[in-house]
């Protein structure tokens, strides 16, 4: 059974994510605490998947978000608008003059190599967005006046603030009622919940939002850490990715959770910071599938490579309402974004779509 999703022609928007966007500082081969010079992007968890589907896939799509308005802001506005994310539901706030109320988020990022790992350095405390509350947004006019087809918010938004995840709380329901597919990463970091009442906190406010959720994006520790589901009888001496966990959570979880209607996550076994083993796996209405694994996946920037996934995992539902397409295009967008530079997608509908003919590296001339 395909999902029930509004035509194109009824809506202003193919996509509109909820969450925050940073500038990203990246000293490309080099280290954060040695650097001279960084290289200057954005990016943002829930973003990155509205960025995907408009450069990549080329459909319609917007972002709700806040920044303070200064000249980052406005930076970080430039960006969006050079990646063709519609920025109406952009909400600025007077800025103070050296952030004592309000600031943009930055986010300092390590791409790693070898034996190496990424490196992640974020500096995004009372920024505007996680200052964004439940009535700031007129989600009748978004998704009633506008419209939808699909809405992506997430986990890392969500756990910016006691108010954040009530706006996303709000924004779920109101996307629902307007016949909205909702989508929804758990994207689980301890360090955003732990000064707001860590994994209790994490799992109580989780849980709340899968209630209003229809695709359900996480791997196994997301599943466990943010809705609390364990597998039992898991083999601690299995090294890698052992599908078999993954489908006996996800049995659980929509027995619980019936309300979704597909889930997702990749599958990852990391050998160094640029050799990775990829994959990813769904269900949709009772049957799993898996998409053509990538072994021994060589990356450049693997920061983004889940977003691409769930943006091109987005599209397959999008365009062709498909769980087997869904899966293929979101593990072949998310193993291009990881050989270019940067959270967000340089890749082309033409590349993906190559990849998941089967197509290689050879020359394009």
């Amino acid at each position: 059974m395909s999902l029930t999703i509004r035509p194109a022609s009824e809506v202003a928007f193919d996509c509109i994510s909820l969450g925050e966007v940073m500038l990203r500082l990246d000293p490309g081969e080099g280290r954060i605490h040695t650097a001279r010079k960084f290289d200057a992007w954005e990016g943002g968890g829930e973003y990155n998947v509205t960025r995907g589907l408009r450069r990549c896939f080329g459909l319609r799509t917007a972002c709700v978000t806040a920044f303070a308005d200064n000249p980052v802001g406005r930076l970080v506005e430039d960006f969006m608008l050079q990646g063709g994310v519609d920025t109406q539901f952009i909400q600025w706030r007077d800025y103070d003059g050296i952030g004592r109320e309000v600031r943009n988020g930055l986010n300092f990022t390590e791409r790693g190599f070898g034996i190496r790992g990424a490196v992640g350095c974020p500096d995004r405390a009372n920024t505007a967005a996680s200052q964004m509350k439940p009535g700031d947004i007129d989600w009748n006019d978004v998704f009633g006046k506008h419209g939808s087809r699909w809405f992506h918010t997430g986990g890392i938004f969500a756990a910016l603030s006691e108010t954040t995840a009530e706006i996303t709380i709000e924004a779920c329901k109101a996307a629902q009622e307007n016949g909205t597919i909702v989508s929804y990463d758990l994207n689980y970091r301890p360090s955003l919940w732990s000064a707001i009442g860590g994994l209790e906190k994490a799992q109580e406010v989780n849980r709340e939002i899968a209630r209003y959720v229809d695709v359900m994006i996480g791997n196994e520790e997301d599943f466990t850490a943010c809705l609390g589901f364990e597998v039992e009888g898991v083999d601690e001496n299995i090294r890698g990715i052992d599908v078999s966990n993954f489908k006996r959570m996800i049995e659980t979880a929509v027995k619980e959770f019936p309300n979704f209607k597909a889930t997702a996550t990749t599958l990852r076994e990391v050998h160094t910071a640029t050799v990775n083993d990829w994959g990813a796996i769904c269900w949709h209405d009772g049957e799993f599938y898996e998409a053509t694994p990538y072994p021994e996946l060589e990356i450049l920037d693997r920061v983004g490579g889940g977003d691409s996934f769930a943006s091109g995992f987005a599209y397959g539902f999008l365009a062709h309402n498909d769980p087997e397409k869904a899966i293929n295009y979101g593990a072949a967008h998310g193993a291009l974004a990881m050989t270019t530079p940067g959270d967000t997608t340089m890749a082309s509908l033409a590349e993906v779509e190559k990849i998941v003919g089967g197509g290689g590296a050879r020359v394009v001339r």
